[in-house]
């Protein structure tokens, strides 16, 4: 069955993945940046990456007939030295016009500090004046509910920004309803450790709809999936729902979301 894969790191990946998103159905794959594990120490180290996801990646990607794109921006992992995200910030914009890239992203919070947040408002501010979509990453687990709650304020205080052009990611039952009562999406992700597993996502489906929703892997360096989204497809056959409305959530929706940049195309 037909689906995008609108979340995964494929810099981390093995070509063997991308095998398995084409025999698995996937016709587009989409790359927000991150952390890569450790703190890059310089923007030139930043470029590289940008020019990785960019550049290198999307040509990887087209050896298997995949699409890819991608997003931009200093993750909010990186976001304490304030010197260093400045020098980052300054060189983003000139990314944004490549062609597979999609919007700011994906930024957040992580330990939800003071840092953090003046980093995620210098992005968002980028985002609005560009008029750019937006990918957000919430926090784990404990730190989840506040700094969904704080992204959103953040969100809310620029005039400039759209809901309708802001996914927020790595929702889960306590905050879903936070993103979605504000008109912003919402993005599950299928990670073994420490978000959603594909039950719980279809448990969310079913108590919250599928309207302004997607599924993703959110595939990394850690334990992850890169096939969780075709998993949770399987566990939606088993529950009986229509395949009108798997194509929906798995495909439409991201369709949907993305092709309001008009870089996106399928």
């Amino acid at each position: 069955m037909r689906y995008i894969e609108p979340h995964a790191h494929m810099v981390s990946r093995t070509t063997d993945d991308y095998e398995k998103l084409i025999t698995a159905g996937c016709e587009a794959v989409c790359e927000p940046a991150f952390w890569a594990g450790f703190d890059r120490a310089s923007v030139e180290g930043f470029r590289d990456y940008y020019l990785q996801l960019t550049e290198y990646e999307p040509a990887r990607a087209a050896k298997f007939g995949l699409p890819h794109y991608t997003w931009i921006c200093l993750n909010p992992k990186e976001a304490e030295d304030l010197a260093l995200a400045k020098d980052v910030l300054d060189i983003i914009p000139e990314f944004l016009d490549k062609p597979n890239v999609l919007g700011v992203g994906e930024i957040g919070l992580n330990k939800n500090s003071r840092n953090e947040l003046e980093v995620l408002e210098r992005h968002i501010e980028i985002a609005a004046n560009r008029d750019e979509l937006i990918l957000v990453h919430t926090p784990h687990l404990e730190d989840k509910r506040k700094g969904t709650k704080l992204i959103i304020d953040a969100l809310l205080n620029n005039p400039k920004v759209r809901p309708e052009r802001v996914i927020i990611d790595h929702v889960e039952e306590h905050t879903i309803q936070l993103a979605m009562d504000k008109g912003f999406w919402a993005g599950m992700t299928l990670y073994p450790e420490s978000k959603c597993t594909p039950a719980r996502a279809v448990d969310m489906l079913e108590l919250y709809g599928t309207n302004r929703i997607w599924m993703n892997c959110a595939c990394d360096w850690g334990i992850s999936d890169p096939l969780a989204v075709p998993k949770a497809i399987v566990e939606m056959r088993r529950r009986g729902h229509d395949q009108n409305v798997i194509d929906k959530v798995v495909y439409q929706n991201p369709h949907s979301f993305m092709s309001q940049c008009p870089k996106f195309q399928l």
